[in-house]
């Protein structure tokens, strides 16, 4: 029979887990998500921003002020010497770095194509041996580098390469360390890298490069630091790369534009 409109309705309420969920309900649950996910993110920043910041000096401070003593993997800023004697720089500051600038720039000379030719390896010695020490040192690198050294790298007597082709012998400093030092000497280690060898198109000899590290001895004669002794090891040598090598057209040129430097610790 059905209802009138002035009889009562009937209302059936069912136990609360078996209600329907209602969008009310919905909206509810996103705001605790959305909070739980922004708490996460600010937890992940916190504990990237510890980590990055470890092991940093503290701040006020260089790192180089606790650097030891004749060391450090940069430059110190001072600026090279301004003056040369027969190409060489000269004028030296009477101090640590300055001994360390001085055996750079003697590797340098030491390590290049002159060295091959008598009359420019004596000039050489001359101008950056101690005087005391220039005797001894000239015949030992008469030795070195003259007769069989020469003839080994496809020089004539004279050092003077074959016709058509470029010898090429360069040092290049690539840091200094000072072992010990006083007002009057100073041992001073130069890491370096060369390139030694003919460059041109019929070259038996192809330019190479090597690692080594030269200890130099110096004196303080008064107005300069001067060689009074050398020795060289092999390495420290990092892996070589993959680069392609260039071609003895590119080696040639670029050994015949492009210049040196003077360097300073």
């Amino acid at each position: 029979m059905p209802l009138s409109d002035d009889q009562p309705h009937t209302r059936t309420r069912l136990p609360v887990d078996e209600q329907p969920s209602t969008p009310a309900t919905l909206r509810q649950s996103r705001p605790l998500r959305t909070l739980l996910t922004v708490l996460v993110v600010v937890t992940l920043l916190v504990v990237a921003i510890s980590i990055a910041n470890r092991g940093k000096p503290p701040t006020g401070g260089s790192s180089s002020d606790h650097a030891a003593p004749g060391a450090g993997p940069g430059p110190s800023g001072d600026q090279p010497v301004g003056t040369t004697v027969n190409g060489i720089a000269s004028g030296f500051p009477h101090s640590d770095q300055g001994a360390q600038s001085a055996a750079a720039n003697y590797s340098v000379a030491i390590g290049s194509a002159d060295m091959f030719r008598t009359d420019s390896r004596h000039t050489i010695i001359a101008t950056i041996a101690d005087p005391g020490a220039a005797g001894a040192l000239q015949s030992r690198l008469d030795q070195g580098f003259g007769g069989d050294t020469a003839a080994r790298y496809g020089l004539d007597a004279q050092g003077r390469a074959p016709k058509g082709l470029t010898f090429v012998s360069r040092t290049v400093p690539v840091g200094t360390k000072s072992t010990n030092y006083n007002d009057g000497d100073a041992k001073v280690e130069v890491w370096c890298t060369g390139l030694t060898g003919l460059a041109g198109e019929r070259s038996v000899q192809p330019v190479t490069t090597n690692w080594f590290t030269l200890a130099l001895s110096l004196h303080w004669t008064g107005s300069d630091w001067k060689l009074t002794d050398f020795t060289s090891r092999q390495g420290p040598a990092p892996m070589p790369g993959d680069q392609q090598a260039a071609t003895a057209e590119e080696i040639t040129g670029a050994a015949q534009q492009f210049g040196g430097f003077r360097y300073a610790r």
